[in-house]
C-alpha cells in the first residue's frame, strides 16, 4: 500500500509520508519518493516540493532499523573493510546500471547496498531539480528522516517538544543516507562531528541557533507559513533555481565524500556489534509497545548514556 499522498495547489506540489505509528522511513517509500521525483522532474507546472508527515508530532522517525537488521542477514559472518566496502559499491552502483539487475539484485546478500544506493541516488535527484524542495519537519525527525530533510533545499521545523538528529552511533553505525557530509556543510564540521558522535537530538531552537534549520515556526502558524513560502519559491524562474542549486551543490568534494560515507556505512553495518545493537534496538521497542509507552527521544536515554548495550569487546578495525 503507497505510503505518500500527493496534492497539487498551483505551482505547489505537497507530497505527505503516512506510515504510522512511527513514520519509520523505508527502502520502499524511498522508492516512492524516488517515482514521485522523477514524474515530476520535466513538469512545468511544479515549482516547489513540499515534504511533510501526516502524524502530528512525527517526520520522520528514522529509518526502520529492522530493515537495516534484514539487509544484514545475509552478511551474517563476513566483515567488510572499508575498503572492500568501496569496491563492492563500485561494482554495485556499475551492475544497476543493467536493465532490470537492480530487482535481481535485491534478492542478493548485498540487497541493502542496492537500498543505500537508491537512497543516495534520489537525494541527488533532489538538489540538482529545477524545483525548491522544502522539507516541513512537523515533529521528531532522526536519522534517516534528518537526512531526507538535510537533502532538501529549505528546512522549516515546527516549534514544539520535537527533536532533530543523528543518532545513528548509538546503535554502532553511522549516518548511511548523506549525514556525514551534508550536515557539516549546514552546521560546521566541529558542531557536526560532536552531534554525531554523541547521538544526541536538538531542539528546534538549538537546530535554528546552528543553522541545522532555516526557520522555526509556532504549530498553530507553521502550515500557513509553509504554504507562504512554498508558493513564493515556486514562482522562481526554473533554469535559476537550477542553476542556484548545480553551484551550491557541485562540489566535488561532496561526491567523493559521499562515497566515503556509504564504503563506512556498509563497513560499519557489517559488524557483529552493530547487528547485535541493532537486534537490542529492535527489542527495546518492542518493549516500550508491550508496555503501552510511546516511542520518544527521552526513551532512549540508555542508549545515549551508553549503557544500553556495550560496545568495549568489539574487534579493533
Amino acid at each position: 500500500m503507497p505510503k505518500l499522498r500527493t496534492e497539487q495547489d498551483g505551482r505547489v506540489l505537497t507530497v505527505t509520508i503516512d506510515n504510522p505509528p512511527h513514520n519509520f522511513l523505508t527502502t520502499d517509500i524511498m522508492d516512492e519518493w524516488h517515482d514521485v521525483l522523477v514524474s515530476v522532474q520535466d513538469d512545468r507546472t511544479v515549482g516547489a516540493i513540499v515534504l511533510t508527515s501526516a502524524l502530528d508530532g512525527i517526520f520522520i522517525s528514522h529509518f526502520d532499523v529492522s530493515e537495516l537488521v534484514g539487509s544484514t542477514d545475509g552478511l551474517a559472518g563476513i566483515a567488510f573493510p572499508q575498503a572492500l566496502a568501496s569496491g563492492t559499491l563500485r561494482v554495485q552502483s556499475a551492475l544497476e546500471a543493467v536493465p532490470g539487475a537492480r530487482a535481481a539484485l535485491g534478492k542478493t546478500p548485498i540487497s541493502g547496498v542496492s537500498g543505500l544506493l537508491r537512497f543516495h541516488e534520489t537525494c541527488a535527484l533532489m538538489q540538482r531539480m529545477d524545483k525548491v524542495l522544502i522539507a516541513a519537519i512537523n515533529g521528531r525527525s532522526l536519522g534517516g528522516g534528518s537526512e531526507l530533510a538535510l537533502a532538501c533545499d529549505i528546512r522549516i521545523m515546527a516549534d514544539g517538544p520535537f527533536q532533530i538528529g543523528q543518532p545513528e552511533i548509538l546503535i554502532g553505525i553511522i549516518p548511511g543516507g548523506g549525514g556525514t557530509q551534508r550536515l557539516p556543510r549546514a552546521v560546521g564540521a566541529a558542531r557536526a562531528l560532536e552531534l554525531m558522535l554523541d547521538g544526541t537530538a536538538l531542539s528546534p531552537a538549538d537546530a535554528l541557533h546552528m543553522g541545522y534549520v532555516n526557520h522555526v515556526v509556532p504549530v498553530a502558524e507553521f502550515d500557513g507559513f509553509v504554504t507562504e513560502t512554498a508558493h513564493r519559491l515556486s514562482r522562481r524562474s526554473a533554469a535559476a533555481v537550477a542553476a542556484v542549486k548545480r553551484s551550491v551543490n557541485g562540489d566535488p568534494a561532496l561526491a567523493k565524500g559521499l562515497h566515503a560515507e556509504r564504503s563506512a556505512f556498509l563497513s560499519t553495518l557489517s559488524t557483529k556489534s552493530a547487528r547485535e545493537a541493532m537486534r537490542a534496538y529492535l527489542d527495546h521497542l518492542d518493549r516500550l509497545e508491550a508496555d503501552g509507552r510511546e516511542f520518544s527521544v527521552e526513551t532512549l536515554e540508555p542508549w545515549i548514556e551508553g549503557t544500553a548495550f556495550d560496545f568495549s569487546d568489539e574487534p579493533k578495525t
